[in-house]
């Protein structure tokens, strides 16, 4: 069945997502837009993917617990988890390996912990756009041992994008996907890198305000519409 995505979506827990970034109003406008899967990647976190979740769960919109993480070599990776308790398993081993540089709201913005309802239960102090004490490798390596998929963000981007970052998509890490911002640039950049004529090329919206997030245009075919079976189509085994 096709199934229309957006897996690339920033909440107001990033400091450079807008404050009215509310899970809730993430999965409602979700649900506006017509997407049938979303999934939450705030930077280095997961800490809203619990309200996300219950916030699907009203609006018939199939979440998908993820996070962007920057790694040691400032690349910005997409990952994606089966199942709400991996995604929380992965966001407390990366809490004890973000940057020790604390957050400046004034500048950088806040990082609020909302629950289903908006209200604020927190913030996390580390700033969360910083690189985490991690390579890519390593990333990974623990992504797949708790069985879920990963891969380069925004590859057309010099922002975190792995190309501008490492000057090539390395075989090393075994991806099969990559993501590209620009829809129109899939065919320039698998000139420039053959090896992405074997990937799948999903195109979100990295969106941080709440018009940003995709309309129903880009989609994947699956057997059915759950979490479990996006990770099991792309799971790359060791």
């Amino acid at each position: 069945m096709k199934l229309y995505y957006d897996f690339h979506i920033h909440s107001c827990l990033s400091p450079c997502g807008d404050d009215a970034m509310l899970p809730a109003d993430i999965a409602g406008m979700a649900k506006i837009n017509g997407l049938d899967m979303v999934a939450l990647t705030d930077h280095n976190t997961a800490k809203n993917c619990p309200a996300f979740f219950e916030a699907c769960e009203f609006y018939g919109v199939t979440p998908i617990a993820g996070m962007e993480l920057t790694t040691a070599e400032d690349v910005h990776i997409v990952c994606l988890f089966p199942t709400l308790e991996k995604a929380m398993e992965f966001d407390k081993f990366i809490e004890s390996r973000l940057s020790p540089v604390k957050n400046k709201a004034a500048i950088f913005g806040r990082q609020n912990i909302v629950n289903a309802d908006g209200e604020t239960l927190g913030e996390v102090q580390n700033l969360l756009i910083a690189a985490a004490q991690l390579d890519i490798g390593q990333a990974v390596d623990k992504v797949r041992s708790l069985g879920g998929i990963c891969y380069p963000a925004h590859i057309d981007r010099d922002s975190g994008g792995i190309v501008a970052m490492l000057g090539d998509i390395p075989s090393d890490y075994g991806f099969n996907i990559a993501e590209i911002h620009d829809k129109s640039r899939a065919g320039e950049f698998t000139e420039k890198f053959p090896q992405l004529r074997d990937y799948t090329l999903f195109s979100s919206s990295d969106a941080h305000t709440l018009l940003d997030i995709n309309q129903r245009k880009n989609y994947v075919e699956l057997e059915e519409n759950s979490a479990k079976c996006l990770i099991e189509t792309f799971f790359v085994k060791k």
